[in-house]
């Protein structure tokens, strides 16, 4: 039913009930040490890193909707360089290869998805009220949020391969962490609704599974 949003496979959880067991100074103009006027090396410094975060932004929401209407395997790197008004070799400076950049795509989304998993949950302490307002909150979507999960569901087995380049292995390492925190956090949460006597006592890992 969920498995529109993730859905890792990864085995190995430990028992559900241990994971359930917080004066002004004065600024430099008016000390006389740089002109009203003066460029701050500082601030070129912020608007060039700014720039660099909002292009790589632009280069991933381009992937998104590249893979997720035409495929990983059917996208090139050419077309969402195109996509943003960039040359073909300069994605490099953002992305070592298409393939680290879906990885990046999985870690970024898998995080997405657990910030909105945990506001979703927090906030009702009993839990038929919030599964609720989970779910719906989980079919509340974008339309590149739903290209984004498409795009996590298709390709999640790229994500089980290790690589040897380092910055795809890190990626690729990272998207895992978050695929576990993802599987943790529904155990947890599904452990609160048996305790609760709201859903039948089972094994969580393999109710998560079911769910996700």
């Amino acid at each position: 039913m969920l498995r529109q949003a993730v859905n890792s496979g990864d085995p190995g959880f430990p028992a559900a009930r241990s994971w359930v067991a917080g004066t002004v100074g004065v600024t430099s103009i008016e000390r006389g040490i740089l002109p009203k006027n003066a460029a701050s090396p500082t601030g070129r410094g912020k608007r060039s890193a700014i720039s660099s975060r909002s292009k790589r932004q632009e280069i991933l929401t381009s992937a998104i909707e590249h893979f997720g209407r035409h495929g990983y395997e059917y996208t090139k790197w050419a077309d969402i360089a195109a996509d943003v008004g960039l040359g073909s070799t300069a994605l490099y400076h953002y992305f070592e290869s298409k393939l680290h950049c879906l990885f990046e795509i999985h870690a970024e989304a898998l995080e997405a998805e657990l910030a909105r998993f945990e506001r979703l949950t927090s906030e009702r302490a009993d839990f038929g009220p919030a599964l609720e307002r989970l779910l719906n909150g989980l079919f509340d979507l974008t339309e590149l949020d739903v290209l984004r999960n498409r795009v996590l569901v298709a390709e999640e087995g790229m994500v089980a391969a290790p690589r040897t380049s380092p910055r795809e292995e890190e990626a690729r390492r990272l998207a895992r962490s978050r695929m576990r925190d993802i599987e943790f956090a529904w155990a947890a949460f599904l452990t609160r609704g048996m305790e609760q006597g709201a859903i039948p006592e089972t094994d969580p890992r393999l109710l998560t599974h079911a769910v996700l």
